[in-house]
């Protein structure tokens, strides 16, 4: 055994230069008078010699060592020099020489030099909880035992001397024993060997295959120092059924993964498990019914369904799990299925495929009546499994979205049809094509093929197309009848849109002479003004690049009976009080601060906005700042003098248009008297805040963007 001090080497120097380190208080020489002149070695080793060198010391009848330790058998007596030996129960302290003229007491000190070391420690290899002893010298000096890993003991089972017996702490790990005096400047004495500590051996799992969620069982020695097991996957389990040295019963979890697992032990320390988990898969014996119909529910039979957690058809598309239990699963069978195998997954990354395809019911037509027809007009297709059609594809490559009953769908015949076979498709995209054409008879209803996807509330649309001059009737949606009318040909009309046409998404109705009737594509009826070039739209929310690379109170949004022309808008909705962030963006990307430049007296500010609720306090700040300056514009009651905005900024009853010039942007927060004269600054911000007050804000936002006048 080692230890990191060396006391005999001290012992050696301080023999050596004793005469040099100690002398006497009385150097006077007389004949009679006892006189210490030195002594040493200090310090000493119990056992060793002391010699006293001075004058008339034969004089000295006994050497009083700490604490009372007398000594009166020298190993040598002279005048000059006495010879003693250390006797063991010597400790640190003063030294009196008892002589026939009195007591003399060296002015210095003893100090015993006490070598701890180490000789043995047994058991080599233990278990945690169990006793491990030290053997050595001087041991009764130990303070502290310290462990691998800065484990420190400081309670001792028994010490002596000789002797340290230390009861092995729970989560003790192999390693060094440094032993500590525990003092200020500690004497460190360390075994040469480790101390091996027991770890858990896991021999044996079962049961094999073990199925997710129930018990599994491992058996091997010392599991009772088993903290906890780390399943593949990275999932954890502290909690145990049962637990021994040869025994643990615990639950796999249900989304373990196959693998090794791993035993963390009370110390910290892992042990990898030698035998592998292996889990239990789910099998597949019958699916009915065969072929299924998409939408419908399926019953797949087998063993350990319980155990899936997802069902996927031909086509990747997974299905909805209605119920299951260890021998049945019933799954509805996703829309847009595709004919192929079904395949289970568990969580346990687990999975098995049907032996047989799962094929899938058609549609069929029948008959479908009438067999002629004018566009426009009705037909009704009868069959089978009608109510997985989507799509009736007319002659001509003429689409209309449909949602029959399962025997019957009744379809508007479109603008455009020709005759020809008619073609039905399926949620999963299968086609059935009609045996038989579709007649279509001579028609005057006029065809479209021309107008704008957004109009405004007074404004003259204007309609492209063939014998547009058979209208007669222009119907807009909320059922408002056009009554102004422009220019009116073939080839063009020319229709004042009514103020009272309902706003949003619609469809216009046109009548003909011959009391036919066809729709128009989807248009917008709004209040906002159309935009005029979109390369100069900055901020629409609609994921265009940067555009919407934006943060604040707005949301974004898409409701149907909200938006402006069927795209996302930005929707800010909340109780604020002061200052409050509503959107911000950096613009330095996609900015079209370029094509402006510094002609702003040529461009406007425009953007979209659609007020849901009063703002009855405060305003609204919308800014423009770069390194040219920071500059306001605000709108609400709490806006500059002179910015001719209303004290209540109330509903629009749908979307307008905010127009600003640039020379209304002012810096000292909009209250200033310096405007921008210069957008192409790739520093530049946009954004808007709520200020000065207190309100209900509910507005939504859309295409800001900058307008050449």
């Amino acid at each position: 055994m080692k230890k990191k001090l060396n006391i005999l080497k001290v012992y050696f120097l301080s023999f050596l230069f004793a005469g040099l380190l100690f002398t006497a208080c009385n150097d006077e020489e007389t004949s009679s008078e006892v006189i210490l002149n030195s002594w040493g070695p200090s310090p000493a080793l119990r056992g060793g010699e002391l010699r006293f060198i001075g004058t008339n010391l034969n004089e000295v009848n006994a050497i009083i060592l700490p604490q009372n330790v007398e000594v009166t058998n020298f190993k040598s007596k002279s005048d000059e020099l006495i010879v003693i030996e250390v006797p063991e129960e010597t400790v640190s302290g003063s030294v009196v020489l008892k002589t026939s003229q009195g007591d003399i007491t060296a002015k210095t000190r003893l100090t015993i030099s006490e070598p701890i070391t180490i000789a043995s420690f047994s058991p080599a290899k233990v278990r945690p909880g169990e006793n491990v002893t030290i053997r050595g010298t001087y041991l009764n000096l130990i303070k502290e035992v310290t462990f691998a890993e800065k484990k420190p003991v400081t309670k001792f089972e028994s010490q002596s001397r000789e002797q340290l017996v230390i009861k092995v702490p729970m989560d003790a790990q192999t390693g060094i024993l440094v032993l500590s005096n525990g003092e200020e400047e500690p004497i460190l004495v360390e075994t040469e060997s480790a101390l091996e500590i027991n770890l858990p051996n896991v021999n044996a799992l079962s049961p094999v295959p073990v199925k997710a969620g129930t018990e599994l069982t491992l058996t091997g020695a010392d599991l009772d120092l088993v903290k906890s097991i780390l399943f593949p996957g990275g999932l954890k389990v502290e909690t145990f059924n049962a637990q021994s040295a040869t025994e643990i019963k615990l639950v796999v979890p249900d989304n373990s993964k196959e693998g090794n697992l791993t035993v963390e032990a009370l110390s910290g320390v892992d042990v990898e498990i030698a035998a592998s988990l292996t889990l239990v898969s789910p099998a597949i014996t019958e699916i009915g019914p065969n072929p299924a119909k998409s939408g419908s529910d399926i019953t797949i039979k087998g063993s350990d369904l319980d155990l899936v957690t997802g069902v996927v058809f031909g086509g990747g598309v997974n299905g909805t799990i209605a119920s299951k239990d260890t021998a049945e699963l019933i799954v509805t069978v996703p829309e847009t299925a595709v004919e192929g195998t079904i395949t289970l997954n568990t969580a346990s990354d687990k999975s098995v495929s049907s032996a047989d395809e799962l094929m899938l019911v058609m549609p069929t037509i029948t008959a479908f009546m009438p067999t002629e027809t004018k566009t426009n007009a009705e037909i009704t297709i009868s069959g089978t499994d009608l109510d997985i059609v989507t799509t009736v594809i007319f002659n001509g490559d003429l689409q209309v979205a449909v949602n029959g009953m399962e025997n019957e769908i009744v379809v508007k015949v479109p603008t455009g049809t020709s005759t020809g076979p008619f073609t039905l498709v399926t949620t999963n995209g299968s086609t059935v094509t009609s045996a038989t054409d579709l007649t279509i008879l001579a028609s005057n209803v006029p065809i479209i093929t021309n107008m704008p996807s957004s109009v405004k509330p007074g404004e003259v649309l204007v309609i492209e197309g063939e014998k547009l001059d058979l209208f007669t009737d222009v119907i807009f949606p909320g059922g408002v009848y056009a009554t102004a009318f422009g220019n009116k040909t073939p080839t063009l009309l020319e229709v004042v849109v009514p103020m009272d046409a309902t706003p949003g998404v619609g469809t216009i109705t046109f009548v003909t002479i011959d009391n036919e009737t066809t729709e128009s594509p989807e248009i917008t009826i709004t209040a906002a003004d159309p935009v005029q070039d979109w390369n100069l739209v900055f901020f629409d929310f609609d994921g265009t690049g940067s555009k919407d690379s934006w943060w604040g109170a707005v949301a974004l949004e898409n409701q149907p009976d909200l938006t402006l022309n069927g795209t996302n808008y930005g929707r800010i909705n909340g109780n604020f009080n002061g200052w409050t962030d509503l959107f911000w963006r950096n613009s330095s990307n996609n900015f079209p601060g370029s094509i402006v430049g510094t002609a702003v007296d040529e461009y406007v500010l425009k953007f979209d906005i659609n007020v849901l609720e009063p703002i009855t306090g405060g305003n609204v700040k919308f800014r423009l700042q770069s390194s040219e300056g920071d500059f306001w514009w605000a709108m609400g009651p709490a806006a500059p003098p002179g910015a001719g905005i209303p004290e209540v900024i109330d509903v629009t009853n749908g979307w307008i248009t905010i127009t600003v010039e640039f020379s209304a942007f002012k810096d000292g927060w909009g209250w200033g008297t310096n405007s921008p004269t210069n957008l192409d600054q790739g520093d530049m911000t946009f954004g808007a805040a709520f200020d000065n007050g207190e309100s209900v804000v509910n507005i939504c936002v859309d295409n800001v963007r900058f307008h050449k006048k």
